[in-house]
């Protein structure tokens, strides 16, 4: 092996589940919430002389593709499924929050179909190829394709989160319906941009939160019936193109990784080990012959709480664990909260970028 790896030589040596020089970073499904983002690049300013963008670089492994949207002009916070979201302060940052759902109430089939739903050519996938392009030459980053993935999350983001799990009691019918014309418009989208970049990708994410704190937000049964068709349809065209399945779920959902693994996924994101029965020992004993692991470092406790010494050590305790014999991607739990600490932040990269 060689002593120094490119980015992407380094992803794909922990995919394959080999050990690699320093264990890959990744920042999928997280980032860095302001004002702690501005806080990090003026302390990176200060005491190293680079900006944030320049220490990401160095870092992180893995950068994001996506087609540009060349649809319609959409209201100010209304995303393409017509979902609207205003920002909400959350300590000193602030989150969008949803503030309309579309198709709040309804409760006939029949009315899904006059609904005006987006459509897949509001999108330029041409440009694909290019930024997987410019990755290579930037750094040999590995690459990962933004498009929707997340047929529940969209659905209730429509619907209303409570309207939906009692419609999947009341109105079972309507409920797959609406999965099904979502997942229609997923699996348009993620083919057409497969098809762009041409074998040349290397990770797809795709989510569906399941888990809350102390258990899954529905039965495994459930879950069997409504939502595990949806993902095996998107990831069958995913590794009909050579590329990887990365999932994202918040929450406690140990419990489900037999039936997720079965559906397809390679790596499973977020990894919140401060839910209950989310044990780093426990998934990496038992699935981490086919499962691949992405996250883990907490946003709840540890980054926000803890000192630079209690993050170093979280660091290469899950290093140590999840990525023995490869098949570990570190990063954030989540989002890294409005209120940590730069210092803290620091920490996690500087550890992770330690060889090993």
């Amino acid at each position: 092996m060689k002593t120094t790896l490119s980015h992407r030589e380094r992803v794909l040596l922990a995919l394959n589940h080999q050990q690699t020089d320093r264990v890959p970073i990744t920042m999928i499904c997280s980032g860095i919430n302001s004002p702690a983002r501005e806080e990090l690049d003026a302390y990176l300013r200060r005491e190293r002389g680079i900006g944030l963008a320049e220490y990401d670089a160095q870092a992180v492994d893995l950068k994001v593709v996506f087609p540009h949207y060349i649809g319609p002009a959409l209201p100010a916070g209304t995303d393409i499924w017509g979902v609207h979201r205003s920002p909400m302060q959350s300590g000193r940052g602030t989150y969008d929050e949803i503030d309309h759902y579309p198709l709040a109430g309804v409760t006939e089939i029949d009315d899904l179909a006059t609904y005006h739903w987006p459509d897949p050519d509001w999108f330029d996938y041409s440009v694909i190829p290019e930024q997987i392009i410019s990755l290579r030459e930037e750094g040999d980053y590995a690459s990962w394709l933004s498009v929707p993935c997340n047929p529940f999350e969209c659905c209730w983001y429509m619907f209303g989160f409570e309207r939906l799990f009692a419609a999947m009691v009341e109105y079972p019918e309507l409920v797959h319906n609406l999965l099904r014309r979502v997942t229609d418009i997923m699996a348009a989208l993620l083919q057409r941009a497969m098809e762009a970049a041409d074998g040349q990708l290397d990770l797809v994410f795709t989510a569906d939160d399941l888990g809350g704190q102390q258990g899954l937000l529905m039965s495994l049964s459930m879950w069997e019936e409504f939502l595990k068709p949806c993902h095996q349809r998107l990831n069958a065209i995913i590794h009909a193109f050579g590329a990887r399945v990365i999932y994202h779920s918040d929450g406690s959902v140990a419990t489900a990784v037999p039936g997720l693994l079965d559906m397809g996924i390679d790596v499973l994101q977020a990894l919140q080990f401060d839910a209950a029965g989310m044990d780093p020992v426990d998934l990496k004993t038992r699935f981490g012959d086919r499962l691949c692991f992405a996250g883990g470092v907490s946003v709840q406790k540890t980054l926000p709480f803890g000192s630079p010494e209690d993050v170093r050590d979280e660091v290469r305790r899950l290093r140590a664990i999840l990525g023995h014999q490869g098949g570990y991607l570190l990063g954030p739990s989540h989002a890294i909260q409005a209120d940590t600490r730069p210092e803290n932040i620091v920490a996690l990269f500087d550890t992770a970028m330690e060889e090993v």
